[in-house]
Formats: C-alpha cells, sequence, structure tokens
C-alpha cells in the first residue's frame, strides 16, 4: 500500500510540474511561404513570441493541459486553436491573407476568446488608437466606441455611459480588479490614466452573471500593458501638447523580462489649463494629474503570478460660473484633491488538464472637496475596498468548458471633514457563480448561473441586506454564409448605493440637498441582445439592437422644498425600460485595401413605466469616417536603418441629434456636427520607432452643448477647436 502511495504521488507532481517546449511553424496558405514576425501568443499562460526569418518559432517552459494559441499578423487573418500539450507533433500553422483588422483576444469575459468565437458581443479598442484620435483624457477617448458616452464635468471629469446607463450601474475594471473610486457622485471621474492601459473592453448590456452588482448595465474593462517578452527589455517617453489648453501629457516607461521574472515601471504627468470655445475659457476647468504604475511577475512552469501597483494624485477644478480667463494651471476654489490607489494580485496555478485563478485586490480612494481655502477639506471621504475572485478551470469535457467561481468584496467608508454627505459604512458581498460555454459544430452556446449577497451596515443607523439570482443564455451561430449571430438573454441586479440609502445634506458640486431612501429595492433587470455581423474581404456591416427592461430603477428628482437656498432632490424608484442599438458599415475596397469607408449609427431611448423619460439619455449619434492605412512589411527590407514603418490618416464628421426625449428637470439640446481629422506614422530608426500623431478636433470651432454635460444648465458650451501633437520614441 505505501509503495502504491508514493508511486501515485510521485506521478502527480510529475503530472503538476512536467515542463514542455512547442515549436511550429507559420507560413501563407497561398505561396506556402513562411512569414516572418508573425506573433504567437498562448492568453491562459500571457507567454508569446515571434517567428524567425524562417517563420519558426519555439515557447519554452510550457505546463502540461489544454491551451489556446494565436498567432497574428498584420495582413493576414487572425488565427486559434486549441492545442494539447505535450505536443504529439510540431505545429504547421497557415495564415489566410487578410484585409481586415486583426483579432484580438477578449480578456474581460471568462473563457478568452477571440471576437469571432465569443458568444457575447465585446466592443474592443487599442489606447494607441484612442489616442491617435485625438481624445484629451481617457473618459473622453472612450466615447469613440459605439453605444459607449461620456457624463463630464468640465474636461477632467467624466465616467462612462453604456447604453444609457452610468454611475454604478456600469462596473469598470482594472488591472484585474473592480475599480471603487465613490463612482456614485455626479462629478466623480474614473481616477485612472490612460498611461500604461493597453487597450478598453466594453461589454454592454448586464454582466452580473460575471461581475455581480453594479454590472447591471455593463462593463468598462480597461487592460494593463503586457509585460516584454521574454528575455527582452524596452523603453519608452512620449509626450503630447494641447493648443486649446496649452496643456501636455508626459509619459515614460521602462520593462523588462528574465526566464522568470518581469516588471514594469512607468510615470505620467498631465498638466491642462482651463479649456476655451470660440467665446472664451471655461473658468476652473483646469487640471493636474500625477500617475505611476508598477508590476513584477513570476512565472515557471505550472505557476505565474503578477503584482501591479497604481497611484493616481489629481487636484481637478470644479467649474462653477465664468470668471478669471488665463492660462494658469493652478485649479480655483472650488476643487477635488484626489489620492486614488490601486493594489492587484493575480495568480494562476495549472494542474495537469485544469487551472485555479486567485485575484485579489484593495483600493484605497482619498477624496477631499475644497470649497472656502486650499486647507481645510470641506468634505473627505475615505474609501477601502478589499475584493476577491477565485475561479475554477475545469478540464474540458467533451463539448463543454465550464467555470466556476467566488467573488466577493468589503468595503469601508469614513468621512473626517466639516460636511459629511453620506455616514460611515461597510458593505460585505459575496457571490457564486458558473458558466459554461458549448461547443456545437455549427453553433456555440454559453450559460450560467449566479448567487449574490449584499450587507451594508450603516453606522449609527440599520443594516440592510440584498439577495439575488441572475442568469444568462447566449447563442453564436452562422445564421447565413459569413453572417455571425448573437442572441444573449441576461438578468442583472444593482443592490442600493450608500448614497441612495443614507444622503442627508448638500451635495457640492451639484448644488442640490440629497435625500436618501432606506426603503429602496434592489434594481432587477431583464435584457435580450441581438447581434448581426457579416465580414468579408472587403466589407464588413454590423447590426445590434437591445431591450432592457428594469424593475425598481431607482433615479433622484424634486420635490419642490428648499433647504439652505438649495432645491431638495429625492431618490425613488420606478419600473424602466430602455431600448436602440448600433448599426454599422466598414468598406475597404479592392484592390484599394488601403482605404477605408466607416459609418455607424447610435441610438437609445429610456423611459419609465409612466411615460416619463429617463435623465442622462445620450442624443442618437452618426459618425461618418475615411481612413487610409499603410503598413510596411519589416520582412522585406529586415536590414534597413531608416524607413516608415506605418501610417495612417483620418477625416471624421460626427453628427450629433437633438435631445428632445427629456426627464422633468432637463432641458432639450440642440443638434451640433463635428469635424475632425488625424495623420500620423511610425518611423523605424534602427531598432528603436518614433511615432508621430498629429490630430484635430472641432475644426470648424463649434459652438455645441453635448446633453451628457453637467455644464449644459448654465449654458456652458463643450471645448471648441483643438490640436494635438503626440511624439513618442521606443528606447
Amino acid at each position: 500500500m505505501k509503495n502504491t502511495l508514493l508511486c501515485l504521488l510521485l506521478l502527480a507532481v510529475t503530472t503538476i510540474y512536467s515542463q514542455n517546449t512547442i515549436e511550429g511553424i507559420v507560413k501563407d496558405s497561398d505561396s506556402n511561404k513562411p512569414i516572418t514576425f508573425a506573433n504567437i501568443y498562448l492568453p491562459l499562460l500571457e507567454k508569446g513570441t515571434i517567428t524567425n526569418e524562417k517563420g519558426v518559432f519555439i515557447i519554452h517552459d510550457v505546463p502540461s493541459g489544454n491551451y489556446k494559441i494565436v498567432v497574428s499578423i498584420i495582413g493576414y487573418e487572425t488565427f486559434s486553436t486549441l492545442i494539447s500539450i505535450p505536443l504529439i507533433e510540431d505545429l504547421n500553422i497557415t495564415l489566410k491573407l487578410s484585409a481586415i483588422e486583426m483579432e484580438e483576444i477578449i480578456i474581460s469575459t471568462p473563457f478568452h476568446k477571440l471576437q469571432s468565437e465569443n458568444v457575447m458581443k465585446v466592443e474592443h479598442k487599442k489606447m494607441k488608437d484612442i489616442k491617435a484620435s485625438g481624445a484629451t483624457t481617457l473618459s473622453e477617448g472612450i466615447t469613440n466606441i459605439a453605444g459607449v458616452e461620456s457624463v463630464t464635468t468640465g474636461l477632467s471629469i467624466g465616467k462612462p455611459v453604456i447604453r444609457g446607463l452610468s454611475s454604478n450601474r456600469v462596473l469598470v475594471y482594472t488591472q484585474g480588479i473592480r475599480l471603487e473610486n465613490q463612482q456614485f457622485g455626479d462629478e466623480h471621474g474614473l481616477g485612472i490614466n490612460a498611461a500604461g492601459v493597453e487597450s478598453v473592453e466594453v461589454i454592454k448590456g448586464p454582466a452580473s452573471l460575471l461581475y455581480g452588482s453594479d454590472a447591471l448595465g455593463g462593463v468598462l474593462y480597461l487592460n494593463p500593458e503586457k509585460f516584454a517578452p521574454q528575455n527582452s527589455s524596452s523603453g519608452d517617453v512620449s509626450g503630447d501638447y494641447y493648443t486649446n489648453t496649452t496643456g501636455y501629457i508626459t509619459n515614460a516607461g521602462f520593462k523588462s523580462s528574465s526566464d522568470r521574472f518581469k516588471f514594469i515601471f512607468r510615470g505620467s504627468l498631465t498638466e491642462h489649463s482651463d479649456y476655451k470655445n470660440k467665446n472664451f475659457r471655461v473658468t476652473n476647468t483646469r487640471f493636474r494629474e500625477q500617475d505611476f504604475k508598477a508590476a513584477i511577475g513570476y512565472q515557471k512552469s505550472n505557476f505565474k503570478s503578477e503584482f501591479r501597483y497604481n497611484i493616481n494624485a489629481s487636484q481637478l477644478g470644479i467649474p462653477e460660473e465664468i470668471g478669471i480667463q488665463n492660462t494658469n494651471k493652478n485649479p480655483l476654489l472650488p476643487f477635488q484633491n484626489i489620492n486614488n490607489h490601486v493594489f492587484s494580485s493575480k495568480s494562476t496555478v495549472f494542474i495537469d488538464a485544469s487551472s485555479l485563478d486567485i485575484n485579489l485586490g484593495f483600493t484605497y480612494n482619498d477624496r477631499k472637496e475644497f470649497e472656502e481655502n486650499d486647507i481645510d477639506p470641506t468634505l473627505q471621504m475615505v474609501l477601502k475596498t478589499f475584493s476577491y475572485d477565485v475561479k475554477y478551470n475545469l478540464p474540458t469535457f467533451g463539448k463543454f468548458e465550464t467555470i466556476v467561481g467566488i467573488q466577493g468584496l468589503n468595503q469601508n467608508n469614513t468621512n473626517s471633514g466639516e460636511e459629511q454627505l453620506i455616514p460611515d459604512a461597510i458593505t460585505n458581498d459575496f457571490g457564486v457563480l458558473a458558466t459554461s460555454h458549448i461547443h456545437f459544430e455549427d453553433y456555440d452556446v454559453q450559460l450560467g448561473a449566479r448567487y449574490d449577497n449584499r450587507a451594508i451596515n450603516i453606522k449609527n443607523s440599520i443594516n440592510k441586506t440584498f439577495n439575488s439570482f441572475n442568469g444568462a443564455l447566449g447563442i453564436k451561430l452562422n445564421l447565413f454564409k459569413k453572417i455571425i449571430t448573437r442572441l444573449n438573454l441576461a438578468t442583472g441586479f444593482r443592490a442600493p448605493n450608500l448614497a441612495e440609502l443614507t444622503s442627508n445634506g448638500v451635495h457640492e458640486g451639484t448644488n442640490r440637498f440629497e435625500i436618501g431612501n432606506l426603503n429602496l429595492n434592489n434594481e432587477q433587470n431583464f435584457q435580450a441582445d441581438l447581434a448581426l455581423e457579416k465580414k468579408s474581404e472587403h466589407l464588413e456591416v454590423f447590426a445590434n439592437v437591445f431591450l432592457n427592461k428594469i424593475n425598481d430603477y431607482i433615479f433622484i428628482s424634486p420635490n419642490g422644498d428648499i433647504i439652505d437656498d438649495n432645491p431638495v432632490f429625492v431618490y425613488r424608484q420606478n419600473n424602466a425600460e430602455l431600448y436602440g442599438g448600433e448599426f454599422g458599415v466598414h468598406i475597404h475596397p479592392h484592390p484599394l485595401d488601403w482605404l477605408h469607408f466607416e459609418s455607424s449609427y447610435e441610438t437609445v431611448t429610456g423611459k419609465q413605466d409612466n411615460g416619463d423619460y429617463l435623465p442622462l439619455i445620450p442624443a442618437n449619434k452618426i459618425k461618418n469616417t475615411v481612413r487610409v492605412e499603410f503598413f510596411y512589411d519589416e520582412s522585406k527590407d529586415r536590414f534597413s536603418c531608416f524607413r516608415l514603418k506605418n501610417s495612417y490618416a483620418f477625416i471624421k464628421l460626427s453628427t450629433t441629434f437633438a435631445q428632445k426625449n427629456i426627464s422633468g428637470f432637463e432641458t432639450e439640446t440642440a443638434s451640433y456636427n463635428i469635424l475632425n481629422i488625424g495623420l500620423g506614422g511610425e518611423i523605424k530608426i534602427s531598432k528603436h520607432t518614433l511615432t508621430i500623431n498629429i490630430s484635430g478636433t472641432n475644426l470648424t470651432n463649434k459652438v455645441y452643448i453635448n446633453h451628457l454635460s453637467r455644464l449644459k444648465i448654465d449654458g456652458i458650451p463643450n471645448m471648441g477647436r483643438n490640436f494635438n501633437i503626440g511624439i513618442s520614441y521606443t528606447l
């Protein structure tokens, strides 16, 4: 018996700690010639390499199990397949020529697939493309994604709106953990800098199955920059200048990886003066932001782990009226002083054909608001949040990929300023989930279920408990030739936040006296989402439509009373419904594959059961873009020391329609057109790359007011003409 147990133990240890090597070759499917510089990537292991001049690649130290391998290069269709390690024979991969842009692995969904393989439609944007559009801030940049807008207070404060839902109905993830920064406040922004963010993903629709409460309206998922490839180092410096605000952004980073260890350091400084429109500068929209990110990782055989840290310190002016006209960058009173710390730990243990993911996070948000002087804060709130997310990826069983997991958080809110908007409180969340992706020959199905409990302990008051069961069912199939069809049905929920339950005071920045309601119930919704997508060699067409029914929708409205010269607003509930969609076309005609015509239309309508319109619903919008792109084939000129690598140019016209479907305390907004242009490229200098981007936004200097601008009530327009010049150099 002892010998048998010893043999079994040795067999288990050998299985867990076995090391393997992946070798293969990548070729053109038509010419059978090797493809140089193709990217090879294993998403689950976060390991990759590139092919050499013979199209050959090799990846060492791969644990046994089943893993997806993704092969991509500009000009070819992205290839992905599931491989079993150890390999029986070397991989022989062929790629097909294509003018369609490379696909990316979607990280925000649990099975980490290419978008074309996903049952759930997810929007994906690279941060470098968002920056190239001339966006001044991250919150402004995400509005380039169809169905996504931003509620803004000037230039520095913005929060995402997904299909008409925002604040605590949209969950933000950064570094793989949920970001908690008191997002309930109207003038509380993201608190995240674009530096060190590699890409943005948006789940449009209830994602409570994956993320729990506060994901009722969707998820904004910020992917941090990847570590350097194994046994390599790289650095970069960049700078951007903005003419409208005489503002600038500086950014520098360095990363290095060895066989086992890897690290990243990145720092950024941003300063902007008050933005101006055609007639004047908008006083106190100035801000200053400092950002530092660091990461360290370790990987060996069947275990990988990384730890990331981000400190974002910002001083944000809060505009109230038009006054001083200058280009100073130090905020005036009133202003916010915010220090946001994000710690995250992400580890994976590979056990034969399964794996265990353990993500831990801690955020420390210290928010101060200064009204009368810059020494004593009128309002100071500290929010400390510890979160955990543990998922077990079961071994693939036939057609089934299955994940089970638990998630939760402990959150502590404390006050120490002169005024108090919400009381001290402790919140505890716990959720358990299971989801499966089922592969059939002609279609894929994804389904899952989840249970959540939220307990709120309010100091010197009562305790509140909220529970919810939720489920999701989706199917992806090719309804007709080359038309991908996705139908997703899902329920979601959101427990009331502290502000909605307990507010009792003047909310600075909104100039209103808010009164909470301890009798509020869960918001519970059901959404049906239908997405059609056709991709051919020279034409792409998509249509996404949705219907979102929300029971006990929480909203704030005036009751007619006045306290301390401020109108009183109270929190109420009513059933609501939102519906709309996004539609678009992308043409890249042969043989002019470098020429692109893109057009999209997005619309959303939100109503209560009584027929009243919901507040803060974005206006309908059409975007038309003409873009040219030229990509240089490095394999044809590998030994040149100086050459133009990639280049682009675009002209974009955005038409925003009048918004007349307004709530009882909103005002209508007129229609407007905004014209933007941009051009840029990469210049290869020996082994380094110099990137230059030049863009112009609102070229006609149009005076307009966005419906989601919180300055609209005072008739203050958005930003006028602005030119951006950006330069980046890899060291």
